[in-house]
């Protein structure tokens, strides 16, 4: 039949409508078509979490538009899967306030062709803010495309890639680790430089759906995003050459990964904004989210265990004054603090508040 080959996209306009509509009117019973009973429980999860506040402070969603891009696609006469990005924009209503919310998640997709149509058969989001957590079963699940192109889990840290270089020169002056106009090197930082929060918050606006390519874009990209925005809030680092001690970055340089773990690695962000220290990059704990204010970061626990795995930085408010945040590895912008409508987020998830110094 003509076009047989690429009828599954009907499948997947159809998928991506009901879940569209099932958020905006906040009625899981909308989702009972989607065959994955798996995935419709993730879904189901997500829309009960999505109302928020009550009374005068409810949260309601006015529009809600999906955009989906297929990244790639493999089939044959009977099945085919796709990897897509779903480019979510929703405008949200508080107290006759409005405000726009996006996001870009990715899944893979696998579609069975019947005797009349083609016909959704299973979901499975790919690695987000919870990296790896499904990345073997959908792996195992998916037949035929890419069989050959298994990957292992995608593990909680993030990854180097040695083809996105840019020049690194060095200069050696007292004073911290810093980008200058003809590349990174050291400069002189007093005590005393303001944390220019709106600069910080205008590099978040900037980079949140796309890598800045004067740095490494790791595949867990969300505490290196983080870290580049304090940064460009005028942060300075504290470097050490060491991976395990300091606040820096350096790039690649030969086969050496020139980063700490504070600046990439979700945990380790969280510990060094726990240290008290004097000057340089410090922070203050609070303990509600709304002691924050923009270019503060949020941390997330997501089970309960101490292990810190995912980074946001705010970037916005509700009119009750409820954090909004931007956040990298799932793209995100103006996303509501608590994340409760994530695949990732559990009922033993802990927050680590952090209020960044007004000077360092």
């Amino acid at each position: 039949m003509p076009g047989e080959d690429t009828d599954w996209k009907q499948a997947l306009f159809e998928y991506v409508n009901t879940i569209n509509e099932a958020f905006l009117n906040a009625d899981s019973r909308k989702l009972r078509d989607i065959p994955d009973k798996e995935h419709r429980e993730r879904l189901n999860e997500r829309v009960l979490a999505a109302p928020r506040g009550d009374g005068k402070w409810a949260i309601r969603t006015v529009r809600s538009e999906m955009r989906v891009r297929i990244e790639r696609f493999q089939g044959t006469r009977g099945e085919a899967a796709a990897d897509v990005s779903i480019h979510l924009v929703r405008m949200m209503e508080q107290q006759d306030r409005l405000w726009s919310e996006e996001r870009v998640e990715r899944e893979r997709l696998r579609f069975v062709r019947t005797a009349k149509a083609w016909r959704l058969e299973t979901v499975r989001p790919l690695p987000g803010e919870r990296p790896g957590e499904l990345a073997a079963e959908e792996l195992n699940e998916v037949h035929d495309p890419w069989d050959g192109e298994k990957k292992t889990p995608v593990p909680s840290a993030p990854f180097m890639n040695p083809n996105a270089l840019y020049g690194f020169k060095s200069r050696v002056y007292a004073g911290a680790y810093a980008q200058g106009d003809d590349g990174w090197g050291y400069g002189a930082v007093g005590r005393g430089t303001p944390y220019l929060r709106e600069e910080a918050v205008a590099y978040a606006e900037r980079w949140w759906n796309e890598p800045n390519p004067a740095y490494e874009n790791f595949e867990v990209n969300c505490t290196n995003y983080v870290s580049q925005c304090l940064f460009a809030g005028g942060a300075p680092m504290n470097y050490t050459g060491r991976r395990s001690s300091g606040w820096w970055y350096k790039g690649y340089s030969g086969k050496e990964e020139g980063w700490s773990f504070s600046w990439a690695v979700a945990a380790g962000l969280q510990h060094y904004l726990a240290a008290p220290r004097g000057f340089g990059l410090r922070a203050e704990t609070v303990h509600e989210p709304g002691q924050l204010k923009l270019g503060d970061v949020i941390c997330y626990d997501w089970d309960g265990s101490g292990r810190v795995g995912h980074t946001t930085i705010v970037t916005a408010f509700t009119p009750e004054g409820m954090p909004l945040v931007n956040a990298n590895t799932v793209s995100s912008r103006h996303r509501y603090w608590d994340y409760k409508d994530s695949y990732a987020w559990t009922d033993k998830t802990r927050y680590y508040f952090y209020h960044i110094a007004d000077e360092f």
